[in-house]
């Protein structure tokens, strides 16, 4: 249903913008760990049109005992498309890349609206929720690789 593949990083700004920073500026959907080494892009296509991104970035968080993590980041679905299983796919594949090189730990900072989503993919919450202005309420949820 989905075509998934690797995409540069400007084309996951305007899905980010509409989905995730929709009051603010495109500029502000524009992550320094874009570009950095070691990290990548994913991106879900229907019938050719982009409908969700996802982000990864080589990124250690001092929580998690693992010299080896990954950050996935910005992760979003055009309205329209979700619950299709696009994330999912982009997940899956994301993962696959991280395992492929030789890294065993997966986390992100996911807002508490999506606490139960990336439950079902598998991840585990990790320490209380927190305030991340001007978005708002997040929570550091892992998954071992």
């Amino acid at each position: 249903m989905f075509e998934i593949k690797e995409i540069n990083p400007e084309l996951t700004y305007e899905i980010r913008h509409i989905v995730l920073r929709p009051n603010q500026t495109i500029k502000e959907c524009m992550y320094e760990t874009d570009l950095e080494t070691g990290g990548f892009h994913v991106g879900a296509f229907h019938k050719g049109k982009l409908i969700s991104v996802v982000s990864f970035c080589m990124e250690n968080n001092p929580k998690f005992s693992s010299e080896k993590q990954y950050r996935l980041r910005a992760m979003a679905t055009l309205p329209e498309f979700r619950k299709l299983g696009a994330g999912r796919e982009l997940v899956n594949y994301g993962e696959n890349i991280i395992k492929a090189r030789g890294y065993d730990l997966l986390w992100c900072n996911g807002r508490t609206t999506a606490q139960e989503y990336y439950e079902r993919l598998g991840f585990k919450i990790y320490g209380s929720i927190f305030d991340y202005p001007p978005i708002g309420p997040h929570i550091a949820m892992y998954k071992k690789l």
